[in-house]
């Protein structure tokens, strides 16, 4: 589906390309979570209140879309998910459209705007490898799968989210108050509790 690929432009240029990177194993390991998703599953609840797993996936393809066309993507087209959707397919372009954006020359250099507001590219970037694992993270956890997600992008995603968690505009935040979690637990337990998911389950 997707892969590390090389990438021009960008702050820091490696830096950028790193980046980019980390984005296109993150959408590639949730998209591995989606392709398994057992037939009887896609109604069960998540840990985000109130959607389904089908709902969840229908949430990861409008975010790669929306950040898409924030950097200046015309991306996969008008988004109309329907029951009948194929989840897998939809994601799978989402996640193309989206790596096709960041990785065009001087993307990461660009002020976006995206829902946590007006930012860099780079910051853009940031959110969203977060956002693709923390919704990995639920994911797994409301279908009994293993998540196999990257100890140290994790890591550099919570660091980067504690970072950035006092900058979200107040009664915009998504997330809800961070939550207990043990200091050794895996980076990607530590950073979905960080944004408000119980992983005492």
């Amino acid at each position: 589906m997707t892969g590390s690929r090389p990438v021009t432009g960008g702050p820091g240029g490696s830096a950028g390309q790193l980046e980019v990177s980390q984005l296109a194993e993150a959408l590639d390991a949730t998209g591995q979570l989606i392709a398994t998703v057992p037939a009887a599953r896609w109604a069960d609840p998540t840990p985000c209140p109130g959607w389904t797993v089908r709902d969840l996936v229908g949430h990861l393809v409008a975010g790669n879309a929306r950040f898409a066309g924030a950097f200046g993507s015309a991306g996969p087209g008008r988004l109309d998910l329907t029951a009948e959707t194929d989840l897998l397919a939809a994601y799978r372009s989402s996640a193309a459209a989206l790596l096709e954006a960041v990785g065009q020359p001087g993307a990461l250099d660009k002020i976006v705007t995206v829902p946590f507001g007006t930012v860099p590219g780079i910051v853009a970037l940031h959110l969203r490898i977060t956002e693709v694992l923390v919704h990995g993270w639920d994911l797994a956890r409301a279908t009994g799968q293993l998540v196999a997600f990257s100890e140290d992008v994790a890591e550099q995603e919570l660091a980067f989210s504690r970072a950035k968690l006092s900058d979200i505009p107040p009664g915009r935040s998504p997330f809800a108050p961070p939550q207990p979690v043990a200091d050794d637990a895996p980076a990607i337990d530590r950073l979905a509790a960080c944004l408000g998911r119980d992983v005492s389950g």
